[in-house]
């Protein structure tokens, strides 16, 4: 008899997505769970059925264990994988599965507990012979342990909540004064985020490689590895490009490390998916870091070098079956690459975004995968992580991979909602990075000044595309063949456009029949529209024919010119300003989220730079600070609201 029919997906975006086509394919049916926020959600919309477990937040949804119980048992559901993320390393969340007589795709609750817990997994390593990084793990957690043991280990070090991942509840410091400021934030990030404020230090190691490898467990004793990944291009802790196989990674390196990675395993009796996560430093020398009891984000590069379905290898071993490969027979072919879609500001520290997607079209094409989970018209909101999806291109050589995965990058049309397309484009298109020759501190070093990470300003071209098309859509309103709001159609039309605090005028000259010429600043352009749907446009500028997306939203339009979107403001009929942009005492929330802290009150005296409020928005935390030295006049806000991006937090004057 078959171990179970129906698998129930704990979990949403962009995984409930990804594990649902291999279940329904394999003949599975399938449930998804969803919050208030998501009731619209491709992953619903995916499945057989689907069941609301609470309102958006996700202590009170996907966080809910009797929730989602409750849905299984409802919807006859006989077992439950739980994805990445929320509950896929909650051992209490493995023991209530099987308490109700479900099978819980994943490991045993006691192998989750153990390498969930960095103290407690960095202790059994040691006790296994797994070479692991200086630092303290110990049971006591005051700030004077914490600081006395900082000092043992030496400086730089990193802070870790020990339930942690993603980059929460992670903290690197150079030097004793920011000590205990920085443990007092990735405390209230791993509480918040984890439910466990208990955090370990380590010798922060000085620009090495993330490389991890894959396990797969069966309930036969059968442990194997599947080669291993470089996750080290990261910005803050958080991976942006994964790569398999490891550029800088030879026979007998990639033996040692999968030897490690399996008497990880084996120390736990492990069964499931897992990865084992090394630093691997330039001699060539690897520490153990963590061990991820469940299938990771960027496990599609495993599966196409090695024509493997990892996710139907975890529903089979948790049907009883025996792994189907020994080590001998596991092969590794040609090279691919993933990039993580992220809705977040680069100009402006990364911060996530909020926002309705106005237009999604990735660009498919030979050997690149997307895994997504977005529909056109869909709201990103500020209660979960701010990944959007992956891109992943396979290719026989690493440079053939890169060059894909860069033409899809650059191709692929998301309107409405800003991302890292920009950044993700230039660094891989980075000279270290198509050597094969980074660490982990690439961002850090070498864009820190890079304009993709500097407030976006269109080009001339840019501006005079957005002017047509907006000229474009007044003449059709009107229908007319020119702008119809106008007295003189002979009489140059004067636009401003907007993006954020910048402006720009851009003159549009029609004339019936002939190319529009727009003037902007010192330039005029020539243009003509070949062809216009509404959602696409083919243009002819100065001779050279080119093909747009946009979408209109308002008095916004979107508008994609490779490789990313910007949102521009048809500003020409507001009234100007009588103010010029100065320093402002005023304080906005610079995205959606919930107000955790605030440090300050009405009447305080405060200095430029100080910390006032604490904003927690897609399971991090942000803190916001005084743009200039005055009293606070006016505090518009407390612990617990939330927030929508620019809202008016408080004022210093």
């Amino acid at each position: 008899m078959p171990g179970f029919s129906k698998i129930l997906i704990a979990n949403r975006g962009e995984i409930a997505c990804r594990i649902q086509r291999t279940a329904q394919a394999l003949g599975y049916r399938t449930v998804a769970v969803f919050s208030d926020a998501d009731a619209e959600a491709l992953h619903v919309q995916m499945a057989d059925e689907a069941v609301n477990i609470g309102p958006a937040p996700v202590q009170q949804s996907y966080l809910n264990i009797p929730a989602i119980i409750d849905a299984a048992r409802r919807t006859g559901a006989d077992a439950i994988h739980p994805g990445y993320g929320f509950l896929s390393e909650n051992a209490s969340f493995a023991r209530a599965c099987h308490q109700a007589g479900l099978t819980f795709i994943g490991p045993s609750p006691e192998a989750i507990e153990l390498m969930g817990s960095k103290r407690l997994s960095k202790i059994a390593m040691i006790e296994a012979g797994v070479p692991c990084i200086q630092g303290y793990q110990g049971a006591e957690q005051d700030d004077a342990t914490l600081k006395r043991e900082a000092e043992r280990i030496g400086y730089p070090l990193m802070i870790k909540a020990s339930a942690g991942g993603g980059g929460r509840g992670m903290r690197l410091v150079h030097d004793a004064g920011a000590l205990l400021e920085q443990i007092r934030t990735a405390r209230s990030e791993a509480l918040n985020g984890f439910g466990s404020g208990e955090l370990i230090l380590e010798q922060a190691l000085i620009e090495p490689r993330h490389v991890e490898v894959q396990l797969f467990g069966d309930q036969h004793g059968n442990l194997i590895y599947l080669g291993e990944r470089d996750c080290s291009i990261q910005r803050r802790h958080q991976k942006v490009i994964e790569e398999a196989p490891c550029p800088v990674m030879t026979g007998e390196l990639r033996q040692a490390m999968g030897e490690a990675a399996l008497k990880a395993g084996r120390a736990v009796n492990y069964v499931g998916a897992g990865t084992v996560e090394f630093l691997l430093d330039a001699r060539g020398q690897f520490y153990f870091l963590e061990m991820n009891t469940r299938l990771q984000v960027e496990h599609p590069v495993t599966e196409l070098i090695t024509g493997l379905d990892l996710v139907a290898w975890q529903l089979n071993i948790a049907d009883g079956q025996p792994l189907p490969l020994r080590q001998e027979q596991v092969q590794l072919t040609g090279h691919a690459m993933e990039v993580r879609l992220y809705a977040e500001d680069p100009a402006q520290g990364f911060l996530p975004q909020t926002g309705r997607i106005a237009g999604w079209e990735p660009a498919l094409q030979d050997s690149v995968r997307f895994d997504h989970g977005l529909i056109e018209g869909q709201r990103i909101s500020p209660f979960y992580d701010p990944m959007l999806g992956k891109i992943i291109a396979h290719g026989a050589t690493r440079e053939e991979a890169r060059r894909k995965l860069l033409r899809a990058v650059q191709d692929s049309v998301l309107l409405g909602v800003q991302s890292n397309q920009r950044l993700l484009a230039s660094l891989l298109q980075h000279p270290a990075f198509i050597r094969g020759e980074f660490s982990t501190g690439l961002i850090a070093q070498d864009f820190a000044d890079h304009q993709c990470l500097q407030p976006y300003a269109p080009t001339p071209e840019q501006l005079a595309i957005a002017a047509t098309l907006l000229y474009q859509a007044s003449s059709q309103t009107h229908r007319a063949p020119t702008a119809g709001w106008r007295n003189n159609a002979s009489v140059p039309l004067h636009y401003r456009l907007g993006l954020e605090d910048q402006e720009w005028s851009v003159v549009v000259n029609a004339v019936p029949g002939a190319a529009y010429r727009i003037e902007v600043s010192t330039r005029t352009l020539e243009v003509n529209v070949i062809h216009n749907d509404g959602h696409w446009a083919v243009l002819e500028i100065d001779g050279i024919r080119q093909r747009h997306a946009y979408r209109f939203e308002g008095r916004h339009l979107c508008l994609f010119t490779r490789p990313g979107s910007l949102t521009l403001e048809d500003r020409t009929q507001a009234l100007v300003s009588s103010q010029a942009n100065v320093s402002s005492g005023t304080l906005k929330a610079p995205m959606d989220g919930a107000i955790v802290d605030v440090l300050v009150s009405e009447g305080s005296t405060v200095s430029k730079g100080q910390l006032l409020v604490v904003l927690e928005a897609m399971k991090m935390e942000h803190p916001l600070k005084s743009g200039i030295d005055g009293v606070l006049k006016r505090l518009q806000v407390r612990v617990g609201d939330q927030v929508k991006n620019r809202q008016i937090l408080l004022e210093v004057e």
